[in-house]
């Protein structure tokens, strides 16, 4: 039976992970100390989860109660499954690019150096086992700003002759543009992983995401836009607009549909790959436009505010192209369009959220 350890385990990627390799007959590691609650506060623990977890995939999931940052716990425990080790999924991260900035040092050590204690006790114990790590869009800066986007009523828009328009893809610089201190330590991390597949030929993928999101997002303002959006619906809670009129636009990929291109990674590995990953030209809203939904979902107006100031590094229009995914992989299909993940995350969301409605 293959070992399949999984970082931030009981946040929304790594769950879905963790229940999608337990039906596959893996015994999983989860690796998770509820950092999320103290980025976020008790709104945003995924303790509920980690319970579901544990409840659900009974002997085929154990929890590992540890910090990525912890190098000899982190050692100790890839070690002690190098022998079954099938997989790693490196999900574990802090999210914010508003938290990053207040504290810098604690945000490089989860995301970069964490990342290299994994890689490294990956390479020193099991070295041909496949590494998946879930970077970020936010890799590629504000350069994304710099296209020719058009105003349109509820949303920026890219012109249809634009060879971006069906997505931007991994061509697409990093460098001289205004990452945040977010983005820069995803970016350490993000190249770390590809230096650690080039130079040590380790089976190893980048996926860049654009908006993550399903029922099982810890949702809060700073991080996890759409079950945000819902809460703030299912509860009538106000909802802050970050500049751009709100007419910023975002693709989304549900969990599963991610979790779906990790397995066929899994079975077919690769050395050192990077790939964009989301919901492209099928999923995708504007912040407009992801209120309007959750607004028709539940029947409820969102109170809402506007900012002027856009959040620093905060993209005005993100489609990815998910073309160099497919084409290694052709097997793979979204299921998620944006109404179907609204509707899915109103239906589980409500009870969750409802006990806090004001």
């Amino acid at each position: 039976m293959s070992v399949v350890i999984i970082t931030g385990s009981s946040g929304l990627i790594g769950s879905e992970a963790a229940t999608h390799f337990a039906g596959l007959g893996c015994e999983v590691v989860g690796v998770d100390n509820d950092m999320r609650r103290q980025f976020f506060g008790p709104e945003a623990s995924t303790a509920w989860n980690r319970d579901r977890l544990e409840s659900e995939l009974g002997a085929a999931y154990r929890h590992a109660d540890l910090d990525v940052r912890d190098r000899d716990g982190v050692d100790k425990l890839v070690r002690e499954h190098s022998g079954d080790l099938g997989l790693v999924i490196h999900a574990a991260a802090q999210p914010s690019h508003d938290w990053a900035a207040r504290e810098p040092f604690t945000d490089f050590d989860i995301n970069a150096v964490g990342t290299l204690n994994l890689l490294e006790a990956t390479r020193q114990h099991a070295a041909e086992t496949p590494f998946i790590f879930c970077s970020t869009n936010k890799v590629y800066g504000d350069r994304p700003n710099s296209l020719p986007l058009v105003e349109r009523e509820t949303r920026f828009e890219l012109p249809a002759d634009h060879p971006f328009h069906d997505g931007i893809t991994e061509e697409m610089s990093i460098d001289a543009c205004l990452h945040s201190l977010f983005g820069a330590s995803k970016v350490a991390a993000d190249v770390l992983v590809q230096e650690y597949g080039r130079y040590f030929e380790i089976p190893t993928a980048v996926f860049r995401g654009g908006t993550l999101t399903g029922p099982a997002h810890s949702a809060t303002e700073l991080h996890g836009f759409l079950g945000y959006v819902m809460r703030c619906a299912i509860t009538q809670a106000p909802y802050t607009i970050f500049g751009y009129k709100g007419k910023q636009v975002r693709d989304a990929i549900h969990s599963r549909d991610l979790i779906g291109a990790v397995e066929l990674f899994f079975r077919a590995p690769r050395v050192a790959e990077i790939y964009n990953i989301g919901g492209g030209r099928k999923s995708n809203a504007s912040v407009l436009e992801a209120i309007q939904l959750a607004e028709s979902i539940t029947g409820n107006e969102i109170p809402r505010t506007y900012e002027e100031a856009n959040r620093i590094g905060d993209h005005i229009w993100w489609i990815g192209s998910n073309a160099r995914f497919e084409s290694h992989y052709p097997e793979w299909q979204l299921e998620y369009g944006i109404e179907r993940i609204m509707a899915e995350i109103h239906e589980q969301g409500t009870e969750r959220w409802s006990t806090s409605r004001s």
